[in-house]
């Protein structure tokens, strides 16, 4: 459905609804800060705006087929809703998880579903955030006021996938689908499918359709990092068997997952040939014997520079080794009529070529900001902590982990606003802006992700619409959940960095 924005000028029959504090996205972000709100903060009187018709995000708006987590859900879920599922979980297993969680807690009542928001404005005069939205469903514009704006969107575009443009796509008589916008009606049984791409989504795609299509192909640039294993945790099973709480089972569970992976990250720094020895390996154990994995399976950079995904029971593997799936590392030259042509030479033929390309970055949800009237450009902003900006009032932006689970940090920074938020009113302030401070001269400022320690194609394509990192703690995202899980519920907010007024 096509949006238009609505008019800036509300008539005065239309009522202006306030709020104490405004959540925009009802994801995983957005659900979990509501939660912390309504638990940390009780009182406080909110509103959740969401795009989608329903919860979820992510979850809701990816309909391909076997979409599913590459994070463990003792650690992607909730620390205060225990998972009892299997580690690596289904689409619809996360929505009817967060669904518990929205009953459980008296949330529903504060969502606002199909509620499309084109613009928000900051007045120091007022101190006041006010938001203008329109009902999808009546075309109506909307406009709330709020102290305190809770941005749980997300970082990227859920309308459009990204799909680089190939030379002759036009001339392709099959059809290109991106997996964040599969079609309901799409029918792949029977066809021969290329999937371009090897990150976490063609990994999951392709054992899910290899068997029921005629072939699969993995057509992929340069190989990616996989971790294969059981979808299930030997001691949450072991645990159950001694009919242990389940709150018990999922802080035990939840411990161990986290000390391991600090373990493993910290090994990639310190040893990273060792795990790229490892990782191979295990991919080579899976494999038939004298399968090329040091072209298809070996990548050239270090493991952890972009994300690992979990390819639960060795799916995507066991696939290929059926024959149902292929893997060709090559260079696309262009398109033909009945499928690409590489730059090696060979063609390959399909009747449906899906681009697991990656996304399209968006700058705070592609919303426009305005503060007192003048237009907010973020790449002129420097990020305090990955979750407030300088010059910006009143306003966190919940942003996860990429090396961790992404709820364990919207989970740190849900803490955060709930005592800022205290702080506040104790204070009597009505506004907090993050300020460079004396400190801080002549610091210097780069992208918000550093390149040489993440660099993913859609952060890079990206990171010049976001905000500036500085070289100090308070002024990055770091990746480094083990280090943020004791700095974030340490932040002294006192700081000169505070500006309170």
């Amino acid at each position: 459905m096509n949006v238009t924005a609505p008019s800036r000028t509300i008539s005065a029959a239309q009522k202006v609804e306030h709020f104490d504090v405004l959540i925009v996205g009802a994801g995983i972000s957005g659900v979990g800060s509501a939660y912390h709100l309504t638990k940390q903060m009780p009182g406080t009187s909110f509103v959740i705006l969401e795009e989608q018709e329903t919860f979820g995000g992510t979850w809701w708006t990816h309909k391909y087929p076997g979409i599913r987590s590459d994070s463990d859900l003792h650690t992607f879920g909730y620390s205060f809703k225990p998972w009892v599922g299997p580690p690596i979980a289904t689409a619809e297993e996360i929505l009817s998880y967060m669904g518990e969680v929205i009953e459980e807690n008296d949330l529903a009542g504060h969502i606002r579903y199909n509620h499309h928001i084109s613009h928000a404005s900051w007045s120091s005069e007022t101190n006041l955030w006010t938001v203008d939205a329109v009902d999808k469903v009546t075309g109506e514009a909307r406009r709330f006021t709020a102290n305190f704006l809770w941005m749980c969107q997300g970082y990227y575009r859920h309308s459009q996938g990204y799909t680089p443009e190939w030379k002759d796509m036009a001339r392709y008589k099959g059809q290109i689908v991106h997996p964040q916008t599969w079609p309901k009606d799409l029918v792949t049984e029977g066809k021969k499918i290329v999937v371009i791409g090897s990150g976490a989504t063609a990994a999951t795609l392709i054992p899910n359709i290899a068997g029921k299509c005629e072939h699969v192909t993995m057509l992929q640039r340069s190989p990616t990092y996989f971790r294969t294993g059981r979808n299930a945790i030997e001691i949450a099973e072991e645990l159950r068997r001694l009919q242990i709480k389940e709150e018990w089972i999922h802080e035990i569970v939840r411990r161990k997952i986290l000390f391991e992976q600090d373990w493993f990250t910290k090994r990639c720094f310190s040893d990273p040939e060792a795990v790229k020895k490892d990782l191979i390996g295990a991919v080579r154990a899976v494999l038939p014997e004298g399968f090329d994995v040091d072209q298809h399976f070996t990548p050239s950079y270090l493991p952890w520079r972009q994300r690992i995904a979990f390819v639960p029971d060795a799916d995507l593997f066991e696939a290929v080794k059926s024959g149902k799936a292929s893997v060709v590392t090559d260079h696309i030259d262009r398109f033909t009529e009945k499928g690409i042509l590489l730059k090696s030479g060979q063609e390959l033929e399909a009747d449906i070529i899906v681009t697991a390309t990656g996304f399209h970055l968006s700058a705070l949800g592609d919303v426009a900001f305005e503060i007192d009237g003048k237009p907010l450009d973020f790449a002129e902003t420097v990020t305090y902590r990955g979750m407030m900006f300088t010059g910006v009032p009143n306003m966190v932006w919940a942003f996860g982990y990429f090396r961790a689970s992404w709820t364990l940090r919207t989970d740190l920074s849900a803490e955060f606003v709930c005592r800022l938020l205290a702080h506040m009113k104790k204070k009597g302030v009505k506004r907090v802006v993050p300020a460079l401070r004396k400190q801080d001269d002549n610091m210097p400022l780069h992208s918000w992700i550093d390149p040489e320690d993440f660099n993913p194609g859609y952060m890079l394509r990206g990171s010049h619409l976001w905000p500036k990192r500085g070289d100090k703690p308070e002024w990055r995202h770091t990746q480094d959940y083990w280090a943020e899980k004791d700095e974030i519920p340490a932040i002294d907010l006192e700081d000169s960095a505070f500006v309170y007024g």
